[in-house]
This record gives C-alpha cells, sequence and structure tokens, in this order.
C-alpha cells in the first residue's frame, strides 16, 4: 500500500491543529464566562444583623512628669470567632483581632511602646501622622520577633481620624488582612469647640471596614482569578464584627469610616438613599459640612460623616455598585459590581436631641497652590511609580524643608490604583480635569484614581530634615505596593543632599 503523500500528512496535521486551537479557544472563553458570571457578591437584603457591633476600646495611656504621653502596644497572634463557634487564628495589638483606638490632642509629646510577639517582623506604621521618618514605621524601621521599638514625636496637626498598620515591604497585604491594624484619634481645641457628636462609642462611631473570605478556621487570602487590584472578600465586617447593628440613642451619630480593606474599594450610603453631612476627610475637619448621598473610600482612606436617624428605625449603611468610570471587564474583577449591607442602626423610640450641625467647621491648613515652588509628575502602573519597581536603598525625590509642592498624579494603567503619601496632609487642586468633587475638598493624604486618571494636589513640606531616612509614597492597594508600586523621598535643609537610607536583611 503506498504511504499517504506529504500534502495529505501536513493537511491532516493542520486540521488536528486547528481543532485543538477552537477547543483550546472554547475552552478559554468558557472559563473567562464563568469567571465573569461568578464575579460579582451581593449580600444586599439578605443579611441578618445578629451582632452588637465591637467598639475598639480607647487604649489605656500615662503621662509622665514631662507631659509625655505613653501607649504600649503588642503585635501578637491569637484567634477571634467571626462565626460563632468557629476560632479562626488572627493576628491583632493587645488582643485576637485589630486594636484599640489611640486617642492624643494636639501639642502632646506621645510615645508608644512597640513589642513584636508575632513570629516573624513586622512595623507599625502611622497612617496620616506627620512626625519625623524615623518615627513614621515604614520599611525602614523593622521591629524583630521578641523586639521593641519605641518611637517618640509631638503632635503637631489638626484633629482627624488616623489609623496604624503594619508596613513591611513585600508583606503588607498579609500582616494587614490577618488583622493588624487601629484607629489613631487627635483632638483640639477648634474641633472641641463645635457642637459636633463627640462622645466615643456613643454618639461617635469608629467604624473600620473590611472584607473576608473563611476557609474553615483560616482567613483565606488567596486572590481570585483576573483579581488584579489584589485581594477581595465575599463578606464584609466592622470593627471585626461581621453583620453587626449598633445601637443610638441621638437624633444626629457620626461615623469615623476607615476603609482598612487590602483591595477593596467601598461606596458608602444607607438603604433609603438618606443624605448625611460629610464633616472631615483624611487630615481632618473640611472648611463646612457637605451634603451627600454617597461615599467612596479606597484603600486607606477616611471619612468623618453625620447622618440623622428616627425614632425606633432601622438604617442600614451599604457599599453599592463602584462608579468610577471602569470598563465592564475592569469594574468587574476590581470588585465594582459587588454590594454589601455593612452596618445597621437602630435607633431608640426616644432619642436624645443633637444640636444643629454648624454651618462652618474649619479654616484649611492644607496650601491652596499659590506659594507652590516645585511641579513634579508620579506616573502609576502595576510595574511601578515612573517606571521603576521599589528598591529600598534608593531615594527617589529629595524635598526642601519648608517647600510647598504641586504633585500630579497619573494613572496611567489598565487597572485601578490609589495614591498615599506619608507625613503630610494635601490639598487636590484639580481631579480629572475638573474641579474636585466635594470628598475630595477636605485634607487628604490617600487619593483613588482610576485609569487614565490624572489628580494634582498641592502639600507642604515642614517636618524636621532627615537625609538619610525616607518616607514612602505608594499605591495603598496593598498587593500593588507589595510588588513595588512604592518610591521614597526625603527632606533635607536647603543646599542638602540626599543621604543614603541604611541597610536592611529584609
Amino acid at each position: 500500500m503506498a504511504s499517504p503523500s506529504r500534502p495529505g500528512r501536513l493537511r491532516r496535521i493542520l486540521l488536528r491543529t486547528g481543532a485543538l486551537a477552537v477547543v483550546l479557544a472554547l475552552a478559554i472563553a468558557g472559563l473567562a464566562t464563568w469567571a465573569w458570571a461568578t464575579a460579582d457578591v451581593s449580600t444586599v437584603g439578605s443579611t441578618e444583623f445578629r451582632r452588637p457591633l465591637t467598639i475598639p476600646p480607647l487604649a489605656p495611656s500615662t503621662v509622665e512628669p514631662d507631659g509625655t504621653r505613653v501607649f504600649a502596644l503588642d503585635m501578637q497572634t491569637g484567634t477571634t470567632e467571626f462565626d460563632p463557634g468557629v476560632a479562626t487564628e488572627t493576628w491583632g495589638f493587645n488582643g485576637g483581632y485589630l486594636g484599640p483606638t489611640l486617642r492624643a490632642a494636639r501639642g502632646e509629646r506621645v510615645r508608644v511602646l512597640v513589642r513584636n510577639q508575632l513570629p516573624e517582623a513586622s512595623t507599625v506604621h502611622w497612617h496620616g501622622m506627620h512626625l519625623p521618618a524615623a518615627m513614621d514605621g515604614g520599611p525602614h524601621q523593622m521591629v524583630e520577633p521578641g523586639a521593641t521599638w519605641t518611637p517618640e514625636w509631638t503632635v503637631a496637626q489638626p484633629a482627624s481620624t488616623l489609623w496604624y498598620h503594619p508596613h513591611p515591604h513585600g508583606a503588607t497585604e498579609d500582616h494587614v488582612r490577618r488583622g493588624l491594624a487601629g484607629l489613631f484619634l487627635l483632638d483640639d481645641e477648634p474641633a472641641a469647640a463645635l457642637p459636633l457628636p463627640d462622645t466615643y462609642g456613643v454618639d461617635d462611631i469608629p467604624v473600620i471596614v473590611q472584607d473576608l473570605r473563611l476557609r474553615g478556621d483560616q482567613l483565606d487570602g488567596t486572590h481570585g482569578a483576573f483579581r488584579d487590584v489584589g485581594f477581595l472578600g465575599d463578606r464584609t465586617m466592622v470593627n471585626g464584627t461581621i453583620a453587626p447593628y449598633q445601637e443610638v440613642g441621638d437624633e444626629l451619630v457620626r461615623l469615623r469610616l476607615l476603609n482598612a480593606a487590602t483591595a477593596r474599594t467601598f461606596t458608602f450610603a444607607f438603604h433609603d438613599s438618606r443624605a448625611f453631612a460629610l464633616i472631615g476627610t483624611d487630615g481632618g475637619l473640611l472648611e463646612r459640612p457637605e451634603t451627600l448621598s454617597r461615599v467612596q473610600l479606597s484603600p486607606g482612606e477616611r471619612a468623618e460623616i453625620v447622618v440623622r436617624v428616627q425614632p425606633g428605625e432601622r438604617a442600614v449603611l451599604r457599599s453599592e455598585r463602584l462608579d468610577a468610570g471602569l470598563d465592564f471587564w475592569a469594574n468587574r474583577f476590581a470588585g465594582g459590581d459587588d454590594r454589601f449591607d455593612v452596618l445597621e442602626l437602630r435607633a431608640a423610640a426616644t432619642l436624645r436631641p443633637s444640636p444643629a450641625l454648624p454651618a462652618a467647621l474649619v479654616a484649611p491648613a492644607t496650601p491652596d497652590g499659590s506659594a507652590s515652588s516645585v511641579e513634579r509628575t508620579f506616573d502609576l502602573t502595576i510595574a511601578g511609580i515612573n517606571g521603576a519597581a521599589m528598591a529600598m536603598d534608593r531615594i527617589d525625590t529629595t524635598v526642601t524643608r519648608g517647600a510647598t509642592e504641586t504633585w500630579t498624579i497619573r494613572n496611567v494603567d489598565g487597572m485601578p490604583h490609589n495614591f498615599h503619601v506619608h507625613d503630610v496632609q494635601f490639598r487636590v487642586l484639580d481631579y480629572a480635569g475638573a474641579p474636585p468633587p466635594p470628598a475630595l475638598r477636605g485634607p487628604k493624604d490617600t487619593i483613588f484614581l482610576p485609569p487614565n486618571t490624572t489628580a494634582t494636589v498641592t502639600m507642604r513640606f515642614d517636618g524636621p530634615a532627615d537625609p538619610d531616612t525616607p518616607y514612602m509614597y505608594h499605591c495603598h492597594l496593598l498587593w500593588h505596593e507589595d510588588r513595588g508600586m512604592m518610591g521614597q523621598f526625603v527632606v533635607v535643609e536647603p543646599g542638602q543632599q540626599a543621604g543614603k537610607p541604611p541597610r536592611h536583611s529584609h
């Protein structure tokens, strides 16, 4: 029998290769379709609010003869019952999960005894705090297991809602997701003189919002398919409590919202779309209250809102779909189609009267840009900032002490990012080619940037100079930060040159 001709064999090979390619393409399309169909999550309307909201305790402190207020924070392992009867392995400060609320006043000297009882090195960064670089708690201030770190500084900024969390280079997402976070509240006389809700845990409620996924007795930190933003959970919790309710007895309730998630952006609104007053952003109070029905917070951002409740009602705080100009694919896999019931406010049958909110709050503390002497541009991509991934031994930017600068921040990537600057609060001058919306008119240290969005901000660097110890700027979607979306800057005296950061084994 004659053997098949060479052209015949080639035809069969091509047909088989084509058939395999078609099968492969159909399989990939099927996988993408399945991933798309199962990518969104919703707990709206199905949440049973059965657990009272845990209010983080105010951290005890002592005051030394020289007036220094001293706190103690122990980073430790533990367990937490997110679901009744199931002990989940977690990390926390002074407990199994999250940490106490530190509170200090402007002008006070504070010292924090940080003890690391974890099995690995970590840090404690004071997010939003204006303080010397050596006290900042960034990746250059690692605390080894069994070691103690004692930062000390003078509070020199307005009343605000700040927070603290780890900042180890390459492991920040994991450490925060395990539970290492807490609030740091600052007070001052101008804020105290205003008729605002201010009784902690009563009409002034801390609301630390995170997402999580449980797998048995473990926190599941795996990233889903196409989740380029990082870890996204399928449930939310407030102050470590899943499906919580908070009983309130006052007509006006102040919620100090913190997005402590590692990647998810929340769009906070109430179930009935009621209006509320935005009174504060990352770095403190606004000039005047702004009336909104929703406020968007990306990881690291804060907002203080005041909402009115009616006697006997139940008002549900939700996270609605993200409206940020993302395309349908990016929005879906960045969690933009997800919706959550977050917290139920249960109003008493009779409410204590609350004074009306003042028409004016505080004068701006951030510069308006008119005295800016330096302009810089920062391009954000998943590969790094301005084309360079983070390097611990490289200073990327040198800033002169006392200078006011204008920074243009551009997301030139195909996915959402945000941008956080250590040590300073900035004013947003322009957002997406227009004046900033109400939610971006207050003092900020973190700003969300959808793809192809540009923000122009201005800030003043008036802290102490330290040419050898850098601050960070970075994307606060923590997986992006861990992958290298971070840069370093030092503050120097006029005419001084940047030094070189110390070497680290981490």
